[in-house]
């Protein structure tokens, strides 16, 4: 563990940096940020943003369009800004199809069936029509083409990675779909170098210090693009525990905050965007609730920028209940901070909030 690494990828990520922020300005800032389960990647953003930030801001931000959610990078979905979502999957969605062909040819999806499928969600979209993934079905059936299951949700991402596609505002907690050119009509594209260079930028300032390797996860791209990313943004390198770390840019010249505890949930950047976990290590070894699991795809309670247990909400008579299972005995003053987290959670939710240990 190196605990110097994990303060300043805190700072760098705007945990710790308290600073007047909008939504897109925090998606901006990390280049994208994953958001496979779309609740938990709302408070992501709130997470970073000021102290008071309801969750209402980060859904009114997303319905009017000013962060989209899409796949990118990877073949999962991430929020990007609508200035980003252009050159982003212009740079990366190329490999990523290439990575789906074999699942696409399992499902019977051909080329021809993803050319056809798509152009019959395009004009359903057009107009700024909204509608959901069922409703699209329904569309595609009528237009003969039978798709349900994953055979729809693979069909969706392939509009999605062609550019075609994006969510659309949501519907009570239903999401939709939108065209990208309605939902961004002022994207930007890049030339490829271009490219290379701003999402390298983006990485190495906000996630580091971080490895090549990391970048390469993070960012779905070649060994070789990362290296030519990082050759262009002027990164400055530092070896630790035999380890090559780069950062790049400088951190945030805004105030910090002095909170021992956080509370990150399932996917976070902090977490998931790091493929070398020397400096805040978890995964299968971690032991989690008796067991064996990976602290990834749980939300995390961080101590002092290290995973010291994991937490999950239910609901009850209104109330919002949080359970936290701490992976070793909590001090006195580590409670207290856990406490502050919880209340910061409940001025987001806007609701009340029950913390019960175990």
């Amino acid at each position: 563990m190196n605990g110097e690494i994990a303060g300043r990828r805190l700072d760098n990520q705007r945990i710790t940096r308290v600073a007047r922020l909008r939504p897109a300005d925090v998606v901006s800032w990390l280049g994208a940020m994953q958001a496979q389960e779309y609740d938990a990647a709302r408070w992501a953003i709130g997470l970073r943003m000021q102290d008071g930030t309801a969750d209402a801001d980060i859904e009114g931000a997303f319905n009017d369009g000013r962060i989209l959610r899409t796949h990118v990078m990877r073949p999962t979905w991430h929020f990007v800004t609508p200035s980003d979502v252009r050159w982003l999957l212009e740079l990366t969605a190329p490999r990523v199809q290439r990575l789906m062909a074999s699942y696409n040819r399992r499902l019977e999806l051909d080329s021809r069936t993803l050319t056809r499928g798509t152009a019959v969600i395009e004009r359903a979209l057009r107009g700024r029509r909204y509608l959901t993934r069922t409703e699209l079905g329904e569309r595609l059936h009528r237009a003969g083409l039978g798709m349900a299951g994953q055979r729809l949700a693979h069909l969706a991402m392939h509009a999605e990675l062609e550019g075609i596609i994006c969510s659309g505002p949501r519907r009570g907690r239903q999401s939709t779909y939108a065209l990208l050119a309605e939902r961004a009509p002022d994207a930007r594209s890049m030339s490829r170098d271009e490219a290379l260079a701003t999402l390298g930028q983006r990485f190495f300032r906000s996630h580091g210090p971080a490895t090549i390797r990391d970048f390469v996860w993070w960012s779905g791209l070649t060994t070789a693009d990362a290296t030519r990313a990082l050759d262009m943004i002027s990164a400055r390198r530092e070896d630790v525990g035999g380890l090559r770390y780069w950062t790049c840019g400088s951190a945030p010249r805004v105030a910090r905050r002095d909170d021992m505890a956080h509370m990150l949930p399932v996917y976070d950047e902090y977490l998931v965007a790091y493929r070398d976990r020397d400096a805040v290590p978890h995964g299968p070894s971690t032991i989690v609730s008796g067991g064996r699991g990976s602290v990834t795809f749980q939300h995390a309670l961080l101590i002092r920028g290290q995973v010291a247990g994991t937490w999950r909400t239910t609901r009850h008579a209104g109330k919002v209940l949080v359970h936290v299972v701490p992976l070793r005995r909590l001090s006195r003053s580590e409670r207290g901070a856990l406490g502050e987290a919880v209340r910061r959670y409940e001025r987001f939710l806007a609701t009340g909030v029950t913390l019960t240990l175990g």
